[in-house]
């Protein structure tokens, strides 16, 4: 019998109207579009407006334009992952409401939080109910509201992150594509390095965390830099080792956009020359969840069948790893 793999059939991606320029961004706190510009890669990113506007809306639109792309009805769909360290609520999870604006009557749904690794943590977890036979429609969300947690009056963050989100369906199929292979990791000796202090258990909100700022991302960035420049190009060479993976096989390496450097260093790692590296950080920012679906959706016309796909990410926690995907369609 052959073996099931769980193959993305369909991606989609929203980002919000507003652009949010480093020229505006000079008016707001101390730096410049060079400054920013030859450190990070980036030279805007989109956010979110309008009041009551969370994560879902984004993340909802996503699944409603997947949905129609392919062709895809709400309620065939089995089961709704969202990855986000921006949940509207602590509860319901944000997949929960999701599931009910798009209409998703028969799935169940969740959330998980892994920072900027959470897209290819249920990637994976994903894969997993299609693989077992469970299911048959898997739909896995990448998105953040990042510029609901972030102090621009702190220059070395609001620099950086952006509004996104981004989703995939998964289905079953036995041919030689799909999900073929992930290694993940996490190290919580991180956590002093990149954090949000406030707002959960230890330090629930209270006037005091209010006014010590605590209930905004924040992270020491030379410290966060050194660990993912090391462990994502590790690791998405060593998912290339494990799989006989040569630099010529690999079509596109796939990278969380957190700094172009950190991007740069990885497909050095690998071997890979710019052309198959696939970047919108200029535009985006760090969407956090959503780097890496938003990309596949930017780079969906550029993908062939059986293209051999490295994604790869680092996130706070430390959280990281790489998932190995046979592209499933697309003109040979």
């Amino acid at each position: 019998m052959s073996k099931i793999r769980a193959a993305i059939t369909g991606v989609e991606g929203y980002l919000p109207d507003y652009v949010l320029t480093n020229q505006e961004l000079e008016t707001i706190v101390d730096t410049s579009d060079e400054w920013i510009t030859t450190r990070t890669g980036i030279k805007e990113r989109r956010i979110l407006k309008g009041e009551g506007k969370g994560t879902s809306v984004m993340a909802s639109a996503a699944v409603k334009g997947l949905l129609e792309k392919t062709g895809t009805k709400a309620e065939e769909i089995d089961l709704i992952i969202c990855a986000t360290v921006t949940p509207d609520m602590v509860f319901p999870s944000t997949a929960n409401l999701v599931s009910a604006e798009v209409g998703a009557v028969n799935a169940f749904s969740y959330d998980i939080s892994a920072a900027c690794s959470g897209f290819i943590y249920a990637l994976t977890t994903g894969s997993q109910f299609i693989e077992s036979g469970l299911y048959r429609k898997v739909i896995v969300i990448g998105a953040d509201k990042m510029s609901s947690i972030i102090d621009y009056e702190d220059r070395t963050t609001c620099i950086i992150f952006g509004d996104g989100a981004g989703a995939v369906l998964l289905e079953p199929t036995t041919e030689e594509v799909g999900i073929m292979d992930s290694i993940h990791k996490s190290d919580g000796n991180g956590a002093e390095f990149l954090q949000m202090k406030a707002g959960g258990s230890r330090y629930p909100a209270s006037h005091e965390t209010v006014d010590n700022r605590w209930h905004y991302a924040r992270q020491d960035g030379a410290t966060v830099f050194k660990f993912a420049v090391t462990n994502m190009a590790d690791y998405a060479a060593k998912i290339m080792e494990r799989n006989s993976l040569s630099s010529d096989e690999v079509a596109w390496l796939v990278p969380h956009q957190a700094n172009k450097r950190i991007i740069d260093a990885t497909a050095n790692r690998m071997g890979l020359t710019d052309e198959k590296v696939m970047m919108n950080i200029s535009r985006y920012g760090n969407t956090t969840s959503g780097t890496i679906p938003l990309l596949l959706w930017d780079y969906e016309s550029q993908l062939k069948k059986g293209d051999n796909l490295i994604l790869a990410a680092f996130g706070g926690g430390f959280t990281w790893g790489a998932i190995y995907v046979k592209w499933a369609y697309g003109a040979n």
